[in-house]
């Protein structure tokens, strides 16, 4: 009877640990600011550009976060945040790329799309859909995670 009292009592006591350790990982929201961050998605066509070590500039301000990523190329020419199927609605409001200079490490330079990405939250999958050159839409899962202020990143 103790040693089941005590295997039981062990058990609570994981969870309740576990619980803790939880709670204590969810990130507190972060303060305004520039951070660098890391960009992943669930694609190898669409993603960072290699140059950048698939990290963006992640913008907080009053509370909202948004993320520049430059990609690899100019295939991508728009952005939706959220699923294909919205994204061809109309009134929809499609995410226009800006022209980002890349520099590489071996001194070459380059021009690529990069786009401004609402972050809803950090460290959880979110949806974007994407158009390219051909005109078809693709539903794509990405992450923004690891966010560290941009002089410390430097």
């Amino acid at each position: 009877m103790k040693r089941a009292f005590a295997i039981l009592l062990c058990a609570l006591l994981a969870l309740s640990c576990a619980a803790a350790l939880a709670e204590a990982s969810k990130a507190a929201p972060l303060e305004d600011g520039v951070y660098t961050a890391a960009f992943t998605t669930d694609s190898s066509m669409f993603h960072v550009n290699e140059a950048l070590e698939d990290k963006g500039t992640l913008t907080v301000k009053d509370g909202q976060m948004t993320i520049h990523v430059t990609l690899a190329s100019k295939s991508i020419i728009n952005l939706f945040p959220g699923l294909a199927e919205d994204a061809k609605k109309d009134g929809a409001e499609l995410l226009e790329p800006t022209v980002d200079a890349v520099d590489y490490p071996d001194g070459t330079t380059d021009e690529a799309f990069g786009f401004d990405i609402p972050v809803p939250a950090i460290g959880e999958e979110f949806d974007v859909a994407l158009v390219g050159k051909k005109g078809k839409w693709y539903d794509h899962k990405v992450m923004v995670s690891d966010p560290v202020p941009a002089e410390e990143a430097e």
